[in-house]
């Protein structure tokens, strides 16, 4: 008895609330109307900001990270015209020298001219063997260890500085990051208005995301030029060492040198040969 009239009551309540449902139905179905795109077109710009703009949204610590990716722009060019390989290592005087010094057209005054007119980092290992012209092959390496030494640590000059800037400009970037959050959460716990917390978390966001941006953004590239100059330099002093190798060969007084076959001793062995 009571589970009927339980039942009938909501069956009832169920026919009473089914008219509402179903004129609120069509209602809720219904699409929300298209915008004109015309209005859209000819209403208010999407806001935008420049570059100038976003610097100085990201606060004080951007200064010193602009100043940061203006000096690894600066030495970047200086380095890449530097260690171009026809400046370091000139193919033409390597080759005409060690040419000249192996079939001994040139001597000592000579060679040592040659090397102080090319005036090339490759020169100035050279000049520093050719004044050991004569003496034994330890001798000769000995000054070009020691030439060399100088001419690695000039080619190496700056390459310090890109693998500073790789390392300083992300601590810049996290340090803006913890001022931006740091500021943002001093205004909230002073302004008590909801609204306001609101836009002054996301304005201290913005300045701490910028800022972690922006040192990102210059240690990428320090990092690469580094990796990549320090592999050049490597290689330009490897090639030097085996052209030096060379030189020692032929000025050394114990230097292996390649024995010319005189015809008279050709002849002879062929006669012998023959016999």
């Amino acid at each position: 008895m009571f589970c009927a009239l339980a039942l009938f009551s909501l069956i009832s309540t169920t026919a009473a609330q089914a008219p509402q449902i179903v004129e609120a139905a069509p209602a809720a179905a219904q699409p929300a109307p298209l915008p004109n795109l015309q209005e859209v077109a000819e209403g208010d710009p999407i806001p935008t900001k420049n570059l100038l703009q976003v610097f100085r949204d990201g606060g004080l610590l951007m200064y010193p990270i602009g100043l940061c990716s203006f000096i690894l722009l600066v030495f970047v060019f200086e380095r890449a015209i530097s260690l171009r390989r026809g400046r370091v290592i000139p193919r033409p005087f390597v080759k005409r020298f060690i040419e000249q010094v192996k079939d001994g057209r040139i001597d000592q005054d000579q060679a040592l001219a040659l090397c102080e007119e090319n005036q090339s980092p490759v020169a100035e290992v050279f000049a520093a063997a050719v004044k050991k012209w004569g003496r034994s092959c330890v001798e000769v390496e000995q000054a070009i260890l020691d030439s060399g030494e100088r001419v690695t640590s000039r080619l190496r000059q700056y390459l310090r500085l890109f693998n500073g800037i790789s390392t300083i400009s992300p601590l810049l970037g996290l340090l803006g990051t913890v001022l931006g959050m740091i500021s943002a959460f001093n205004a909230i716990a002073a302004n008590g208005e909801a609204a306001s917390q609101r836009e002054l978390l996301a304005s201290g966001i913005s300045q701490a995301l910028l800022t972690t941006a922006a040192g990102l953004t210059v240690a990428l590239p320090a990092l690469i030029a580094y990796l990549f100059f320090s592999g050049r330099v490597d290689r330009l002093i490897i090639e030097i060492d085996a052209h030096s190798q060379e030189v020692v060969n032929a000025i050394a007084s114990d230097g292996w040198k390649e024995k010319k076959k005189s015809p008279s001793r050709r002849a002879s062995r062929s006669t012998a040969k023959a016999a």
